[in-house]
């Protein structure tokens, strides 16, 4: 049984920072993409980063230099750091596996930034 357990969402005031993490289980973690994706209420489901096997990274240009992304393919584990939060960074974070067809996803969790 695949998942994808997302961890770290919180509330965090605009300029602060958070980290957030997903653990994986049932797939071969390293031979995936894994990319974090956000959806805002009412707005589609968007990418914020990705990282591929060889650790390359890909970031949406609303977040670049200001959020990172890292794998431990030790601990099955991709962390998105992000710092410099604005309140439009606020939804709901999801992690993504991909290889191939395969394409997974974990629950989500919810960032809010707001005073």
């Amino acid at each position: 049984q695949v998942q994808l357990v997302e961890s770290g969402g919180g509330l965090v005031q605009p300029g602060g920072s958070l980290t957030l993490s997903c653990t994986t289980s049932g797939i071969l973690f390293e031979i995936y993409t894994m990319g974090w994706y956000r959806q805002a209420p009412g707005e589609q489901r968007e990418l914020v980063a990705s990282i591929t096997r060889g650790e390359m990274r890909k970031y949406a240009d609303f977040v670049r230099d200001r959020f990172t992304i890292s794998r431990d393919d030790a601990l099955n584990t991709v962390h998105l750091q992000m710092s410099s939060l604005k309140p439009e960074d606020a939804g709901v974070y999801y992690c993504n596996a991909i290889f191939g067809l395969e394409n997974y996803w974990g629950q989500g969790t919810q960032v809010t930034v707001n005073a």
